[in-house]
């Protein structure tokens, strides 16, 4: 099988998917992260002078934002950047050739069920 162009768009809004399921795990560990810190520094476990925070607060509920914040930002990105993923694959084939991709096919054809 050989991989001559890619479709930009398709390929845009697939990036953007896998770019905004990373933005969704990476703003729950952020804002579960960062509310760990702050629960520990308004209970006194940690000094709020190392931690750079004052503890809970209003700006607490700033961590909250990134639950949609960062997938949002995470999602532009995969899309911009599957465009241009998408447009230099296809000037890359029309200078350079295209790209042969082999399967391997299982030995074991029989189905499961």
């Amino acid at each position: 099988m050989t991989l001559k162009t890619i479709k930009v768009f398709p390929f845009a809004k697939f990036q953007a998917i896998l770019f905004g399921l990373l933005g969704l795990v990476c703003s729950v560990f952020y804002s579960f992260g960062g509310l760990v810190i702050d629960a520990l520094v308004s209970l006194g476990l940690l000094y709020s002078e190392t931690m750079s925070t004052p503890g809970l607060s209003k700006l607490s509920l700033l961590a909250l934002g990134a639950l949609v914040g960062m997938p949002a930002l995470f999602t532009t990105a995969g899309f911009l950047t599957g465009i241009l993923e998408a447009i230099l694959f296809n000037l890359w084939v029309k200078y350079l050739g295209e790209i042969k991709i082999d399967f391997l096919k299982s030995r074991n054809t029989k189905p499961l069920i």
